[in-house]
């Protein structure tokens, strides 16, 4: 997938959000590992709404 501007684990399939007595975690489903929402890996898989805003992006240009 080429690059875009939405690639960040906060916008992937896999990533989840965990609330706990200890404060919020972030982690990624797919590698098993805590994460930030800014990284970027090669596994990325966006979110719907995300495809529909790069393909909305894409017909702009």
């Amino acid at each position: 997938m080429k690059d875009s501007r939405f690639h960040c684990c906060a916008t992937c399939t896999h990533f989840e959000v965990q609330k706990g007595d200890d404060g919020v975690r972030y982690f990624c489903i797919r590698l098993g590992y805590e994460t930030k929402p800014d990284y970027r890996f090669n596994c990325w898989t966006p979110k719907e709404n995300v495809q529909k805003l790069m393909e909305k992006e894409k017909k702009k240009q």
